[in-house]
């Protein structure tokens, strides 16, 4: 049914509890697995906002949070490709889900779309909108 299943993931603990969502449809369906980590630059001029931004802007801190997925995923016996992307994460998602033809997404929710401010700024109401597949959001 997926042959194809696209992962992307940051370091928030709900691209963690997706994990194992991910996993099960995986193993189930014996789908093959890329694992996407997008990074998304400050603006020119303009520094990270936050600690936690920063260090997602690190080459060191994506490659060191990829090679946990993959870890995580090959210690259930699960491969996956890893690909980093930089840009806009809801546009590059959808545009990697198109390159790669992934049959669905998944991906953890940081419940930001529950409010009208946040379903604006909502990575997750954008992937839905955009998305070339269906998408599964693990809550």
């Amino acid at each position: 049914m997926f042959k194809t299943v696209l992962f992307p993931i940051d370091q928030s603990p709900e691209s963690r509890e997706a994990a194992e969502t991910v996993a099960s449809v995986v193993k189930t369906c014996g789908s093959r697995l890329v694992i996407l980590s997008v990074v998304e630059l400050p603006e020119e001029g303009q520094p990270p906002k936050t600690i936690a931004e920063q260090e997602m802007t690190s080459p060191e801190s994506i490659a060191k949070l990829l090679a946990t997925a993959k870890a995580l995923f090959a210690d259930l016996g699960i491969p996956s490709e890893l690909m980093e992307r930089q840009g806009k994460p809801a546009f590059t998602i959808c545009d990697v889900a198109d390159e790669i033809d992934a049959d669905v997404i998944i991906m953890g929710c940081r419940g930001l779309g529950l409010t009208d401010e946040g379903a604006q700024d909502s990575v997750t109401i954008r992937v839905i909108n955009l998305s070339p597949c269906p998408v599964l959001i693990v809550p």
